[in-house]
């Protein structure tokens, strides 16, 4: 009974200063991680994401692996960024976060980096939301991979949001089916002040921060 005790007073100790650190967190640090995850899964020769998933998708998310990543309660939990197509290009990024215990983001201390693509307006709309469940707010499968893969034939297309993985080097559809995504709203508040509205961030009303300027060059240059 000790034994169980102290391991649980340990994960709350835990999961409490991961939540008090992710108040802190360096939104800068994350974005580029997102950006150099980005970079180098679409520049591994054969593999990356469809360029035709690309270009026709609403917003994709970035979740680097190792980024603000721990064990809570027998879960995960992963922040990263996301961001949508507006008439003048990418917008400014919004700040997520991602748990669900079935995820698997770290197994044996090895970290997961996820991409999500947002493929149409009502899933465009679950990501404006407060939180949303993959699966039940929003259809989800794992996306094919190649870049000139015959994905308009796929019938995972029939998804709202089509969800990729990387782990040790590998790359690959992955399904995300039960996992939570909500707002990273103190995340937004540090990059952009108390009063920012998601909506405006990525409806293209907020000016894209120095900091995201390599996210957004990379999305230009692979998603056109």
């Amino acid at each position: 009974m000790l034994k169980r005790f102290l391991i649980f007073s340990t994960l709350v100790l835990f999961a409490v200063q991961i939540a008090v650190a992710s108040d802190r967190g360096d939104d800068a640090t994350r974005t580029r991680k997102a950006a150099q995850v980005f970079k180098e899964i679409m520049d591994t020769p054969d593999k990356g994401i469809p360029h035709d998933l690309l270009e026709s998708a609403k917003c994709i998310a970035i979740i680097p692996g190792d980024v603000k990543f721990a064990f809570i309660f027998g879960g995960n939990y992963g922040r990263g960024v996301a961001t949508c197509r507006t008439s003048n290009g990418w917008s400014a990024p919004m700040f997520v976060a991602i748990e669900g215990g079935s995820v698997g983001y770290q197994i044996g201390g090895s970290s997961t980096d996820l991409i999500m693509l947002f493929m149409n307006e009502h899933a465009l709309h679950s990501l404006l939301s407060d939180k949303f469940k993959l699966g039940a707010d929003a259809s989800v499968a794992a996306g094919p991979v190649g870049r000139k893969a015959a994905a308009s034939t796929d019938l995972k297309l029939n998804a709202e949001i089509l969800s990729y993985s990387r782990s040790k080097g590998i790359f690959a559809g992955v399904s995300l089916d039960g996992a939570v995504v909500q707002a990273d709203k103190s995340g937004d508040q540090a990059a952009y002040g108390d009063n920012v509205d998601r909506h405006e961030i990525l409806d293209g009303k907020v000016p894209v921060p120095e900091s995201a300027m390599g996210l957004i060059q990379e999305l230009r240059d692979y998603g056109k």
